[in-house]
């Protein structure tokens, strides 16, 4: 995999590998990264990747590359920035020499304007937009502002994917995007790998002894993810329960700032980053989200393939996610009380824990496996490339 260097040629019809150009506001883990790095090696070695992270040291998720894939870390202009005539054509000119352009969330919503106003003269590529959810500066309301330009700058993208159903409904109503080119594909992934039991000992710096029970959550670090609120909530459970957040972010100091407030600082863990989630999930007892904005959290798809029982706001597509008898322990958005009690009553009831769990590892089986999302994202990419498929 080369670490930077100019972007090579455009790949021209004759069974070269497609190229594929990836812009990102960063690119350290998190579910829109997390997803970008899975696709990428499931197409595996047959197409090449060019990644841009707008932050040049936010590149962790590129740990997760398989390393026999063709990847450059091409220069690019700046994603952000004031959207200047010029600028936008400078992001425009950098488009070229690829096969089709990926863009992803508001960060890089400018490269869509660019293409929109520069792609017919500069001949760039086909670009498909995806639209992973909100930031903490839009969770609770969208800006009538970033409608406007996301409106605008969509119109000449040849797709527009979301995860959820929630973001459909925005996409279509708010954005006023055609049907026809708005996608709904869920987040999946291998489902199977989820049923193992993994070893007391498969977590960095933290070890479960016999006894304890594990609340856990998986989640970039993050305001959005209201960690502090889940070790409010967690504080109310038995003292054989210990909180595990998986994940890093900014937001890691202010976690356990809260957790010494309340004197259970020796009960929440926090060991960082984990590469494979397949292999720890299991070793919790219950999974909880306290987010104040969501989508379709892939965290919950993995917590229900490790058939765990689910507490979380309803945001989102979260209620339409878990099994049926795991609806009843979703909680109000933002009330923290409701989301305490919810955790309380599973923490004591091991046969709801596990009737839940089973429906939910269930329903992820049914629905939720990764080959579904490829074949999916294979259909929208090529089609946008104008070829059968990017896996043959």
């Amino acid at each position: 995999m080369s670490a930077g260097g100019k972007a090579q040629g455009r790949v021209k019809a004759g069974g070269q590998k497609p190229r594929l150009l990836h812009l990102h506001s960063s690119f350290d883990p998190g579910g829109k990264e997390v997803r970008t790095v899975k696709l990428m090696n499931l197409f595996g070695p047959g197409v090449e990747h060019a990644l841009v992270s707008s932050v040049p040291e936010a590149r962790g998720a590129a740990a997760l590359i398989d390393p026999r894939l063709s990847v450059d870390w091409p220069a690019f202009p700046d994603l952000a920035g004031k959207p200047f005539p010029r600028r936008l054509q400078q992001l425009a000119e950098a488009m070229r020499g690829y096969d089709l352009v990926l863009t992803y969330n508001w960060g890089a919503m400018d490269a869509v304007m660019a293409h929109t106003l520069f792609g017919e003269w500069l001949k760039l590529p086909p670009l498909v937009h995806h639209e992973d959810g909100f930031n903490e500066d839009e969770a609770e309301r969208l800006k009538p502002a970033r409608n406007w330009y996301r409106r605008l700058a969509l119109a000449r993208a040849q797709g527009l994917m979301v995860p959820s159903r929630a973001l459909e409904r925005i996409a279509l109503e708010v954005w006023k995007q055609p049907r026809a080119m708005v996608r709904r594909i869920v987040n999946g992934i291998p489902v199977k790998a989820y049923g193992l039991k993994p070893k007391p000992d498969a977590l960095p710096r933290v070890i479960k002894r016999e006894g304890e029970l594990w609340l856990g959550t998986l989640a970039g670090l993050r305001a959005v993810k209201n960690l502090p609120r889940l070790v409010r909530a967690f504080a109310q459970m038995p003292p054989e329960w210990q909180l595990v957040i998986l994940g890093e972010g900014p937001e890691r100091e202010a976690i356990r700032a809260e957790a010494m407030r309340l004197d259970i600082g020796h009960r929440v863990h926090l060991p960082g980053h984990v590469a494979d989630p397949a292999k720890v999930m299991g070793l919790f007892d219950l999974f909880a989200l306290s987010s104040d904005s969501e989508q379709f959290p892939i965290s919950v798809v993995e917590a229900m393939a490790a058939g765990l029982a689910v507490v979380s706001p309803r945001v989102g597509d979260v209620a339409a996610m878990v099994a049926a008898q795991n609806v009843p322990h979703l909680t109000a958005p933002g009330n923290e009380a409701e989301l305490g009690c919810a955790l309380a009553a599973l923490a004591v009831d091991p046969a709801a824990r596990a009737a839940i769990g089973k429906a939910n590892r269930a329903r992820a089986v049914a629905e939720y496996d990764d080959a579904a999302m490829l074949r999916a994202y294979d259909k929208l990419y090529a089609g946008a490339m104008g070829r059968r498929s990017l896996l043959d």
